[in-house]
């Protein structure tokens, strides 16, 4: 693949704290996923992260390389992927062997794999890959997660509007990663706020990708320091990129669910800052 893809550099707090709405929107949030018949990524300057798609739907898809960013023979060669399908039934070959994953099914995909190939199942009802990748520094094997697999958090209650089912999907008491986690975050009925307190991790970035809305619907995400919020209203299928010194948290105007991706310097789920709402500004 020569096509050179959207590349997000590292901003500071103090930079970020100037930008306009549009300034803050260009640096942050992604709105060119799951596109069909295309692998899209964008690649970010916070751990080397990078966040993408892949929706097939009449012809399979190739996880080719990206020669500008990556300079590598092929894609995971020294990087490690993992997807979450949130469309229709569909399958992932990875060098040579097959795997079927239905709505809400992830799969790990280890350092060392040449050929990675998108299907779906149905052109009409197509797969929605949603994909995160960091690099790797040893090859795992793949594996894939499905529902009874996943380690499920309950978490928030009614009474604080933010009460949530937090499926752990690629976390290292699930599968074996280099740095790599991923999850899946379903609010109940009636509950709006996603993840409350807000907090930020300063050992790893995170990316929050909202899915399942509908289409006059917004997630109001909150980033930035504590003392220094700012926000970004996100539609159905964008993501935000979180930088290691932003805290994330945010509300709807109607239901919805998130993905979540990290990846730094541990695999320790609960290493966060939190800051209830009498700190935030």
């Amino acid at each position: 693949m020569n096509e050179k893809i959207d590349t997000r550099y590292a901003i500071g707090r103090k930079e970020a704290n100037a930008y306009n709405t549009q300034e803050l929107r260009d640096a942050f949030l992604v709105d060119t996923l799951m596109t069909e018949g295309k692998v899209v990524w964008i690649y970010t300057h916070y751990e080397r992260f990078m966040l993408g798609s892949a929706v097939p739907t009449a012809s399979a898809l190739t996880l080719e390389t990206i020669e500008d960013q990556l300079k590598m023979p092929f894609f995971t060669a020294r990087r490690e992927v993992g997807v979450i399908n949130i469309g229709g039934p569909g399958t992932i070959t990875v060098s040579g062997t097959t795997y079927h994953l239905d709505n809400e099914e992830a799969l790990y995909i280890g350092q060392g794999n040449e050929e990675v190939i998108f299907e779906s199942d149905n052109a009409s009802n197509p797969a929605k890959y949603y994909l995160n990748s960091a690099p790797a520094h040893h090859a795992y094997p793949c594996k894939k997660i499905g529902s009874a697999d996943a380690n499920v958090l309950h978490l928030g209650s009614q009474e604080t509007s933010n009460q949530r089912d937090i499926k752990q999907l690629l976390i290292n008491t699930v599968v074996d990663t280099c740095q790599l986690q991923m999850g899946l975050t379903r609010l109940h009925t009636g509950s709006v706020w996603n993840t409350m307190p807000a907090h930020q991790h300063d050992r790893r970035n995170e990316v929050y990708f909202y899915f399942d809305m509908d289409s006059e619907s917004r997630v109001c995400h909150f980033m930035g320091e504590p003392h220094e919020t700012r926000h970004i209203f996100v539609a159905n299928e964008e993501a935000v990129v979180s930088p290691p010194w932003s805290i994330h948290c945010g509300v709807g105007t109607g239901s919805y669910a998130f993905i979540w991706g990290m990846a730094g310097e541990n695999l320790d789920y609960d290493d966060m800052d939190k800051f209830p709402p009498s700190q935030l500004r």
